[in-house]
């Protein structure tokens, strides 16, 4: 049974927990994008969703870097699980061994790798006039939400003096250098995610911070497991955070939840909707709406007690 606070959801200081387990009885439908994607590899989902398990399964040292972490960050480690899970599900196939993450870390750092778009440097292109709104932000995790949010109002889609700018996320414009899309490592994380998380993690794990400068260091740092996971984390703990201060949420008992925030992004702009949603919906005498699992949060729910059973 769901636990109600006295204030309604949309104050900082309410909590409303989401209980654990899906509302919906049947799965949300899976994007046509990653249904092709795996068919074309000529597997299933089931297979894919079988491999993670098994590798999971398989390695006590990736089970116990998930318990340290969790524990660093003061969530529950079915919340990392959570995310793994879901991003070897839809999106690419585990590798059979941990081991192999490490050499994919390892051979980024013989690659020259540059965050640009058209010629300009990531480093150069924060410098236009349009992002100095973001001058006054601190922490990793403000300052590139700030000039996320800028590259959507200003450029996305846009010409701006004479220069025309994709319609598409800054992160894959100027982050993924290979092919738009890439993400990488066990945690499948973005380089934009990892530099938003760059203070927490330097604060909570001791991290060197990472650097729009080093573009290596940032891909070595999202493929090698002794890292990655504890960007994962944070990233898990800051929509869990963000969820309870912005709309009032504890998702903390949820990782269905938290695993679809992981996939979409953005947790924090997202609490913001869902709190002017259901200030709007109290105003007309409706009960707020709850947060939602996506196709990837609730294959994470109904697979828990499997993956419960590991930890």
């Amino acid at each position: 049974m769901m636990a109600v606070a006295v204030l309604a959801p949309g104050h900082a200081s309410a909590q409303t927990v989401v209980p654990p387990g899906n509302s919906q009885a049947e799965q949300p439908p899976i994007p046509g994008a990653s249904t092709k994607r795996t068919k074309s590899s000529g597997t299933t989902f089931e297979r894919k969703y079988r491999k993670v398990y098994g590798l999971l399964k398989n390695d006590a040292k990736l089970r116990a870097k998930i318990k340290q972490q969790a524990a660093a960050y003061g969530i529950d480690p079915m919340h990392i699980v959570g995310a793994i899970v879901g991003e070897h599900t839809y999106n690419v196939d585990a590798y059979d061994r941990l081991q192999t993450y490490y050499v994919k870390a390892v051979s980024y750092l013989s690659s020259k790798l540059h965050f640009a778009y058209d010629g300009e440097d990531v480093t150069d292109f924060i410098q236009r006039p349009q992002f100095q709104v973001c001058a006054d932000q601190s922490g990793s995790y403000a300052l590139w939400t700030c000039r996320e949010r800028v590259w959507n109002s200003e450029f996305r889609g846009k010409t701006v003096g004479s220069q025309s700018f994709p319609n598409n996320r800054f992160s894959a414009v100027f982050f993924q250098p290979f092919y738009a899309g890439q993400t990488f490592g066990i945690g499948q994380l973005n380089p934009l995610t990892a530099l938003q998380m760059s203070d927490l993690v330097s604060r909570v794990s001791g991290f060197p911070p990472l650097d729009t400068s080093d573009p290596n260091k940032v891909y070595e740092t999202i493929m090698d497991p002794d890292l990655t996971i504890a960007y994962v984390a944070a990233t898990l703990k800051m929509s869990i955070d963000s969820y309870r201060k912005i709309a009032g949420f504890d998702i903390s008992q949820n990782p269905g939840i938290t695993a679809t925030l992981y996939n979409v992004g953005d947790p924090e702009g997202r609490a913001y909707a869902l709190r002017a949603e259901n200030k709007t919906r109290a105003a007309e005498g409706k009960e707020p709406r709850m947060p939602e699992v996506n196709y990837y949060g609730w294959l994470v729910n109904d697979k828990l007690p499997e993956l419960q059973a590991l930890f």
